[in-house]
């Protein structure tokens, strides 16, 4: 496994995968340390999470070059990034015992209640895009839970996966309870089939989430599947339309375009289409592509020559079809992992950058003729994440209704909240991490009868 970095395609570090008696090692040692975690109170096990942000904290600028290095991102959204991470930990620490709470519900019982127990071993299988949000995502509800983590992460970023590994032993976690694995996705089916294994938490594509989701259901273990989105961007006519344009650019281009809650299909009442497709177009003129160490960088690299070659395919084939290109769409001469900021006008359902999930910095602009209009645009997808909506109208919940999508942001951007639910419908999966649902999504919900 190699750790590239994308900004020069320099090898940063080289390490074997690990071989299957390592693997059995490990797996055993979580089982032995999940019938010791377990048995720990909400309040000790949240020590260990207090003492997890204070490790990111204090040493936050080496976590952040480590992920800028890796995968690309600019070094200030990498900051950002580590400061979220702690939070997460520290709102799991001070919240898990009340969202885990024995529920007392009256019946022909004496006492009957139920409670929420930790399942064992979860595997997850997380990806590039946000190397440590994705894992603290997974990790401070579920193993606040009682539960112990394995992690499989993506095999371009193996530097941030043992960090996390490094920062959980230094916050004082016990032996057992969370596992790096520098594996390749050929043993992911090896481990869901082990009996030890008792669920998995995936984020990543739809085809690793329908291949996962089959395995998990071959072995009848529960799945929590966040995939991708094609999040709609609805801006009616009467929308403050500087704020729209903010939003849409911070949306639209944070981890450089590469996030699934990215805002993608730009769909604009048709009164104000000019005129926010040319707010848009000088918010972009004015950003910097560039070496993401850089603090004026506002765009960095993709993370893989294959990611710029994906959606530059995409923008190719909307403007063979009629899509109108206002704004980049050429490759960079910065390096092979480099894509300009672009915009595409004209975009309908039946072109790529329509109908397809794009993870990069391009925007696609689309025409509607009323707020109706817009919706059924909107949820003309077979992916159903995050929206947003920018509107003055007084109906604004009426119309987050009609929007198929686990999230509705309204005169806002989608964002993942440690305080709010999060996940999607359709074929972006199902499940939801955060919020009270988190520390849920992997227990035994019991139910006790006592006469």
């Amino acid at each position: 496994m190699k750790s590239v970095n994308p900004a020069n395609m320099s090898v940063l570090a080289e390490f074997e995968a690990l071989t299957p008696a390592e693997i059995e090692a490990l797996v055993a040692g979580s089982q032995s340390g999940f019938a010791d975690w377990a048995k720990k109170s909400f309040s000790d096990r949240g020590q260990f999470f207090m003492n997890a942000a204070e490790v990111l904290r204090n040493r936050s600028e080496d976590w952040a070059k480590l992920i800028t290095l890796e995968m690309g991102k600019p070094l200030r959204e990498a900051e950002a990034e580590v400061e979220k991470c702690a939070w997460v930990c520290e709102y799991y620490a001070k919240n898990t015992a009340k969202f885990l709470a024995d529920e007392i519900i009256e019946s022909d019982a004496s006492k009957s209640y139920v409670s929420y127990e930790p399942l064992g071993i979860v595997l997850a299988v997380m990806p590039w895009n946000f190397p440590f949000w994705q894992v603290f995502r997974f990790a401070a509800p579920t193993l606040m839970a009682g539960n112990v983590g394995l992690l499989k992460h993506a095999e371009n970023v193996p530097r941030c996966a043992l960090a996390i590994e490094e920062i959980f032993l230094e916050a004082g976690l016990p032996t057992g309870v969370f596992h790096t694995l520098l594996v390749g996705h050929e043993a992911v089916a090896g481990l869901l089939a082990d009996p030890r294994v008792r669920a998995v938490s995936l984020t990543g594509s739809e085809r690793a989430g329908r291949s996962v989701g089959a395995l998990a259901g071959q072995h009848l273990k529960p799945a929590l599947l966040e995939l991708g989105g094609s999040d709609p961007f609805i801006v009616l006519k009467d929308a403050d339309l500087d704020e729209a344009v903010k939003g849409a650019t911070a949306s639209r281009l944070l981890n450089n375009g590469q996030s699934c809650i990215a805002a993608k299909r730009f769909i604009i009442e048709d009164e104000v289409y000019e005129a926010f497709c040319d707010r848009l177009e000088r918010a972009f003129e004015s950003l910097t592509l560039g070496d993401p160490m850089d603090n004026a960088t506002d765009i960095g690299p993709l993370a893989r020559p294959d990611l710029v070659d994906t959606i530059h395919e995409q923008v190719v084939a909307t403007t063979a079809v009629g899509g109108s290109l206002i704004l980049g769409g050429q490759k960079s001469k910065l390096g092979p992992c480099f894509y300009p900021v672009t915009l595409v006008a004209d975009v309908r359902p039946g072109m790529r950058l329509f109908d397809e999930e794009t993870f990069g910095p391009v925007a696609a602009m689309i025409r509607a003729s009323d707020a109706e209009h817009a919706i059924e645009l909107a949820n003309e997808s077979t992916l159903g994440l995050g929206s947003s909506l920018w509107t003055a109208r007084d109906d604004v919940e009426e119309l987050a209704a009609q929007i198929q999508a686990g999230h509705v942001a309204i005169n806002g951007i989608v964002k993942s909240d440690p305080r709010l639910p999060f996940g999607g419908i359709k074929d972006s999966g199902f499940g939801r991490e955060l919020g009270p649902h988190g520390p849920r999504s992997f227990v035994n919900t019991k139910t006790v009868w006592i006469k």
